[in-house]
């Protein structure tokens, strides 16, 4: 075979920087978003955001004294006003932005900076988060006020020690007994007093070697339990536990040799116990959701806009404009002048992508709207692809980790798409209604009678929807929903 050079001509897709930035920015969630764009802030000195939460912050002088000036990086740039502004378009504020937002800070009124504030003022003295205490921390206070050995301390803080998040003693005394040193003589008697000594302190039933210690811990502890329901109560935790949690409540009257009554007061007891004294101290922080976009009512229907507090305002430094604008910039300023214009078109259209598929599922969950999660419809993300124009896994990023504030509380975006159910008329019904109904049906129901997935099944059948029972019990255990044995009271 001979050798050749040829020319061909071919077309293929590229992805060019700025198409990539732009996918990677649409599917960032909104504390993703923020985090990369502190990045590029911090990378691209001629990107700037006017939102900038420490602009108005006060400034300390190496002295301690307040600054009454505004700060320096917000000064305008030097040269005639009219070669300050840079090209238009290339600055992102947010449909609520306004030209007194572009203003430099040395408009700003500084003149009460320094003047202190009344006792009274509720932001005289900065608000301090509380300390959180530990459980080991709570516990050790109580020792060192009831323990008074130095020994019986030592071994008390030893098991202290070993206890897990729930404060259960999951390893035995006799493994913490051999792993002490034999010059310490210490016998494994010391060592249960020490546990008794715990098993006092609060919470009720910490030091507990198992869920059936735990609550017999607690009901001991119990005030104003009669003396019957207290001993009915222990039997039910120390011998048949299994049985309870399972509400075989007729094995346990035939054990317990009680009627109904009884073992429903017995019932109450051991509901008031906590199977995990430990949790309260857990240090676990709830994360919150910032909605991406916001439906109100209005005279015209539901209307869809943006939520401004997390769109970032952003803008290309004026002065630094100037200066590549006068020629004396370099390459490098030029190429980061042109990320900051792309970075800037890039956000708005990720925002204005947000809002057209926000519109497009209010358009057509209406229902849900006016009616609630019963009345949604089915809907799948290639309809909303072919109806803006934008392929499916453009959607798919758009609604993934967006959420949306409604009058029934916060959803994601990808709440509002589910598969359909075939009903009896030849219509569809959205799966996301049907877990709805089934929500209603367990919480109207008889608590000594409930519904079984065939009877919820038959139920479903007869508002037209055909499903299958194991259909149902898919969706009530999505749900979080117990089985009917679970659910069943005295």
């Amino acid at each position: 075979m001979k050798q050749s050079l040829q020319l061909r001509t071919s077309q293929h897709l590229a992805l060019t920087p700025q198409l990539q930035q732009s996918i990677r920015l649409l599917q960032l969630s909104t504390l993703e978003l923020h985090q990369e764009l502190e990045q590029l802030l911090t990378d691209n000195p001629l990107l700037e955001r006017l939102d900038d939460p420490l602009d108005h912050s006060l400034r300390l002088l190496s002295d301690g004294a307040i600054s009454q000036q505004a700060p320096v990086g917000d000064a305008p740039p030097e040269g005639p006003p009219g070669d300050a502004p840079a090209p238009e378009g290339d600055a992102y504020e947010g449909p609520a932005a306004d030209t007194e937002s572009t203003t430099a800070e040395a408009d700003v009124d500084w003149s009460d900076a320094g003047r202190s504030k009344a006792p009274d003022d509720e932001d005289a003295r900065p608000q301090l988060e509380a300390h959180h205490c530990t459980l080991r921390e709570h516990l050790m206070e109580q020792m060192r006020v009831t323990v008074l050995e130095m020994r019986d301390r030592a071994l008390v803080e030893l098991i202290i020690d070993a206890l897990d998040e729930n404060g259960y003693l999951e390893e035995s005394l006799e493994d913490i007994h051999a792993r002490l040193p034999e010059e310490l003589d210490v016998e494994i008697e010391e060592l249960q007093t020490a546990l008794s000594m715990l098993q006092s302190f609060d919470p009720m039933g910490v030091g507990a070697r198992n869920a059936a210690e735990c609550l017999a811990l607690q009901i001991k502890r119990l005030p104003c339990v009669p003396m019957v329901t207290r001993r009915m109560a222990l039997a039910i935790v120390e011998n048949h536990l299994t049985w309870f949690a399972q509400r075989d409540f007729n094995k346990l009257k035939k054990a317990l040799l009680c009627d109904d009554e009884d073992l429903r007061e017995a019932q109450a007891v051991i509901r008031q116990c906590n199977p995990h004294p430990g949790a309260a101290f857990a240090s676990d922080v709830s994360d919150y959701v910032v909605p991406d976009v916001i439906v109100k009512k209005s005279r015209n229907g539901w209307q869809v806009s943006l939520n401004n507090d997390v769109m970032p305002r952003l803008r290309v430094n004026a002065m630094y404009a100037n200066l590549l604008k006068q020629g004396k910039g370099e390459g490098a300023m030029g190429a980061q002048l042109q990320e900051a214009k792309w970075l800037i078109k890039n956000m708005r259209q990720r925002f204005d992508t947000i809002l057209r598929v926000a519109q497009a599922i209010v358009e057509r969950q209406k229902n849900f709207f006016s009616h609630g999660a019963v009345a949604m419809r089915p809907l799948v993300l290639r309809e909303i692809a072919d109806t803006l124009g934008l392929h499916e896994s453009t959607i798919s990023r758009v609604t993934t980790q967006k959420y949306m504030l409604t009058p029934h509380g916060m959803f994601e975006l990808k709440y509002f798409f589910g598969s359909h159910v075939a009903t009896e008329a030849g219509g569809e019904a959205s799966s996301t209604a049907i877990r709805a109904l089934i929500v209603q049906l367990t919480g109207a129901e008889d608590p000594k009678n409930p519904l079984s997935d065939s009877k919820i099944a038959d139920m479903l059948g007869e508002q037209g929807m055909v499903i299958a029972r194991r259909t149902v019990a898919k969706y009530r255990e999505a749900l979080k929903i117990p089985p009917v044995s679970l659910r069943k009271s005295l």
